[in-house]
């Protein structure tokens, strides 16, 4: 075989000189995507050149910002990014071709030795001598995982073309095949290469094979072994004239070539199908890095004396060339662990990347290319069977055969199918209501709620922290913290803070820190620490911390850092939040659906008492995930999903989720980050699309926006007043709810008497404005149905008033009967009620408007006399503000009265005189017994017992109004 000569020139100055193992230094070389730029280190200079190919006598570019050697260099898929780790412990990105600094995105106790990008550039994969390998984001410089596994120096490190797999090699020897998804080490195969010892000079690679399907490891006996991607058997070797150990190795674009480097100081092509080698070529010093040409037949090599040249025409003519049929590849996982999606890269020749390993760490793919592979006939049948390891055995030989068989007639059915069985739905990550993504050099928000914020920023290795309040005036004054943990979550309200951070060091220790504000004690912070345990997401309340670990461990502390409970939940945490006494807990129910819909479910614990209040299933839109999750001021249960549907958790029909905002009712240009809400309001930060939230500084500014049902479109046009008719009902089951809460507490109620009375005002008023406009559509049977929900007796006569307007006498008439029919019944009801005597400083709300009467449970039954109408009874307002003494209530018995049957004879004098009479009669015995027993009797009195009414033989008091399913009676 002619031996053909390779000119290299000097791109870094050696340390020593090389004749013989252990001597020079490790240098990289790599290739962009384009093959327009080629970029090369060494280990003895801090610098790193980039090179113009097509003018190699000209001058490189010199990229100077280490302060020491370089030992690893990368580019990312789409050759926008250069990675670079050096012998001072640092990893910094550059902006590529340009070369200008962007970040220092991670530091090692100890030198590093490897780096790869991941398919989509998203994540960056570091390792070194610290023997931990850290999987970065790149998009947020955060680390997503510190993998640990090998027991010496990290030399190589390579991403599956697929998206699924990190291989990883150490100086010993030992291949670890890490899962992605879950940080797990699937194989660990110790001692299969080559231990280089103490020679810095070289270091141990491995290579994914274009297609994913093999990794190329060299071998003990100078020779290069393949094992399968998926269950790491041994498939197959390259053995030739290589008469000392593969220091390096590195796939053609297409897969059909492999070219080695050996310490013999020779390289070898292998034409990998027929397992034998077609060229190689002797050099006077060790070849320590190659990379293929990304888009012809040529190789680019480096010695350990920091000399590089490019071998033209590697493959002969003859053969086929190493660019022509390059896989195409489909993840199936598209991005592993990343919170980031995979992004397909342009299949055209110019535009594929490989997997990155290229370059300086050794790593497999020089070729800085990366396609779409077709997917083969194996690939179909190990969809089918679910990906189980045990379908996963097929030998290469019949894998390989499929692949060329599906390569041209089943192309693009199969890669349409694969692209839509391979986008797995994932489940979605936890994370910390109010917080927003750590980014390199910026503010980022820990927590931001109705109470203030929790700011922070990195500086010079650690963090410095800031906790700001909107009320300036009534929230503690709290000095900043210099952050030392790395606290990625927090919690915040009046009393303190609590941090976490995930698991970091060597023991992989999570820590929880607690903060109060005030205190009379000092040293009163506090902080846990969780060994191989992360804590996932944080929350707080009255007196109490909880935390949610990766264990799905719920640990419940009290204010003083005493730990109090440790529960086991159903599923991991999605997220968390606390109000006073519940802490409420979203968990994964299960998998996600093939429609890509999380299945998730709500938990709210009483702290004080140990009780479990509410448990069920969290609805969210179609589709989306869960944004933001927490309580109002009022403290009602709420949620917020991803495409912009704010939800309320509401008693009605045994508990239900209530749609009370919709971000596609609002400005379509327009995002919003939510940070809490009251009754009517929703409190947010405007971003403007495509921003998801806010920056730090300037300080953002809330925005309130009005909630509303997503009512349909009525044929009165009057949806605004149909809205306002629910959110009223919401809001009085709301306070009913709250009013039943206090007294079964026996905490007095007049606080909420005032509220109540103005927002039952408020729906009359809906009511009427409802009416009008069901007349002027000529709806006639529904202001029907309207009037009877008339809480007020005024109310009811402006009803009568404005059909009468309206000239509509038959409706009037209907109304009159409607109101006639109620205080009729209500007559009859009072004069076959008996309630209870009482000593009664207490006043009892012996009318409500409601569709069942709250008595108490242990004490009330229903009389069997109580007469029950299709209509409404008319009574005073569903809560009546209470009058402070027996005897002004008693006074007030007979004033109302009056008033009463003038309102009678106002309303028909003419008309049913005779019933009018028997119903003043029947007030009057009723009057007669209830002073014997100190109770009004009159509907419309403010009632003055505070007791509640108790059970008296089996007569007992009743609502005679039929059942209405918006309002709840206040009876106590």
């Amino acid at each position: 075989m002619k031996i053909r000569s390779v000119k290299l020139r000097e791109a870094h100055k050696a340390a020593s000189s090389s004749n013989g193992r252990g001597g020079g230094s490790f240098c990289s070389v790599v290739w962009d995507q384009q093959a327009h730029h080629l970029v090369t280190a060494s280990s003895s200079d801090p610098s790193i050149s980039i090179h113009d190919p097509l003018l190699p006598s000209s001058a490189p570019r010199i990229l100077r910002h280490h302060r020491d050697g370089v030992t690893a260099v990368a580019i990312s898929p789409n050759s926008t990014c250069l990675a670079s780790g050096s012998i001072d412990h640092s990893v910094k990105l550059y902006k590529f071709p340009g070369g200008e600094f962007e970040t220092n995105i991670t530091r090692f106790t100890l030198p590093i030795r490897a780096l790869a990008f991941n398919r989509s550039g998203s994540m960056l994969a570091a390792a070194g001598d610290d023997e931990g390998i850290k999987l970065i984001n790149t998009i947020d410089g955060s680390i997503a995982r510190v993998l640990k596994g090998h027991k010496g120096p990290v030399t190589g490190l390579a991403f599956d073309p697929k998206s699924e797999y990190l291989a990883s090699v150490d100086s010993t020897g030992t291949v670890i095949f890490w899962e992605l998804q879950s940080g797990v080490a699937l194989h660990t195969l110790k001692g299969v290469a080559p231990d280089i010892g103490l020679d810095l000079s070289v270091m141990n690679v491995i290579s994914w094979s274009p297609d994913g399907e093999t990794l190329a490891v060299p071998g003990l006996r100078n020779d290069v072994v393949m094992y399968d991607r998926d269950t790491a058997e041994k498939l197959f070797t390259l053995r030739g004239d290589h008469i000392q150990p593969i220091c390096f190795l590195s796939w053609s674009p297409n897969g059909k070539y492999l070219a080695t480097s050996g310490l013999d100081r020779q390289v070898l092509i292998w034409d990998v199908d027929r397992k034998q080698d077609i060229d190689r070529q002797k050099f006077d010093d060790k070849i320590c890095c190659m990379a293929w040409k990304p888009i012809s037949n040529a190789l680019a090599i480096i010695d350990v004396m920091g000399k590089y040249g490019i071998w033209e025409s590697v493959v002969p003519s003859s053969m086929k060339s190493p660019t022509e049929d390059i896989p195409k590849l489909n993840s199936k996982n598209s991005n592993g662990l990343l919170f980031f999606d995979e992004e397909e890269e342009d299949l055209s020749t110019s535009g594929s990347l490989s997997d990155l390993g290229e370059g300086s760490h050794g790593e497999s793919e020089p070729p800085s290319r990366k396609r779409l592979r077709k997917p083969s006939a194996y690939e179909e049948n190990l969809e089918e069977n679910g990906n189980d390891e045990w379908s996963l055995r097929p030998k290469v030989e019949s894998r390989k055969k499929a692949n060329r068989i599906e390569k041209e007639s089943l192309n693009n059915r199969n890669e349409g199918l694969r692209s839509i069985t391979s986008a797995r739905p994932k489940m979605q990550e936890s994370f910390q209501p109010g917080a927003t993504p750590v980014l390199p050099g910026k503010r980022s928000f820990l927590c931001y709620n109705m109470v203030g914020s929790i700011t922070t920023i990195e500086h010079d290795g650690y963090s410095h922290i800031e906790i700001d309040f909107h009320d300036t005036g009534s929230g503690p004054r709290v000095p900043s913290m210099t952050d030392h943990f790395g606290f990625t979550m927090a919690a915040l309200n009046e009393n303190g803070s609590v941090f976490a951070n995930p698991c970091k060091g060597e023991k992989s220790m999570s820590t929880l820190m607690y903060r109060p504000f005030s205190t009379w004690a000092n040293n009163s912070e506090w902080s846990m620490r969780l060994e191989g345990e992360e804590v996932k997401a944080v929350a707080l309340g009255t007196a109490w911390v909880a935390a949610i670990t990766s264990f799905n461990f719920l640990r419940i502390f009290s204010e003083s850092g005493l730990q109090r409970h440790i529960l086991s939940l159903n599923g991991p945490v999605v997220t968390a939040s606390g109000f006073k006494d519940e802490l409420a807990i979203v968990t994964h129910a299960c998998d996600c659906l093939p429609s890509n819909d999380q299945m998730s479910e709500f938990t709210v614990f009483n702290i004080s008492t140990g009780t479990q209040s509410l448990k069920g299933r969290l609805p969210l839109t179609p589709g989306s995930h869960l944004a933001w999750f927490g309580f109002s001021e009022e403290g009602q249960l709420s949620s917020y999903d991803s495409k912009g549907v704010l939800r309320v958790y509401s008693s009605q029909y045994g508990g239900s989720w209530l749609p009370l905002f919709s971000a596609s009712k609002e400005k379509s240009d327009e995002n919003y980050w939510v940070v809490g809400l009251n009754t009517s309001k929703l409190f947010c930060i405007v971003c403007k699309k495509p921003d998801l939230f806010p920056q730090v500084m300037p300080k953002p500014v809330l925005t309130l926006l009005n909630l509303s049902f997503p009512v349909a479109s009525s044929d009165l046009g009057a949806e605004a007043l149909e809205n306002e008719f629910i959110l009223n009902n919401m809001h009085l089951l709301q306070i009913q709810k709250r009013m039943e809460e206090m007294a079964g507490a026996g905490l007095d109620t007049t606080s909420l008497d005032d509220e109540a009375f103005n927002t039952e005002a408020a729906q009359d008023r809906c009511i009427l404005r409802l009416i009008a406009s069901c007349c002027n559509g000529d709806k006639l049977v529904r202001a029907i149905e309207l009037v009877k929900l008339l809480s007020l007796e005024k109310s009811v006569k402006g009803a009568i008033k404005l059909v009468t307007a309206l000239k509509l006498p038959n409706l009037a008439e209907r109304f009159n009967s409607v109101l006639e029919e109620r205080l009729l019944n209500e007559a009859k009801g009072t004069k076959q009620t008996t309630l209870p005597s009482s000593s009664g400083d207490a006043p009892v709300m012996a009318n409500v408007a409601v569709s069942k009467t709250l008595v108490s449970s242990e004490t009330s039954k229903t009389s069997e006399t109580v007469i029950s109408s299709s209509s409404p009874k008319l009574t005073a307002p569903l809560f009546t503000k209470k009058a402070k003494s027996q005897e002004g209530a008693k006074g007030g018995i007979k004033k109302t009265e009056q008033k009463q049957t003038t309102l009678l004879d106002d309303i028909d004098k003419e008309k049913k005189v005779d019933e009018v009479k028997n119903a003043v009669e029947a007030r009057k015995i009723g009057e007669m017994s209830q002073i014997q027993t100190d109770h009004p009797s009159n509907p419309f009195i403010k009632s003055s017992n505070k007791q509640e009414v108790k059970k008296v033989g089996e007569n007992q008091v009743q609502s005679h109004r039929p059942s209405n399913p918006f309002l709840k009676s206040s009876v106590k």
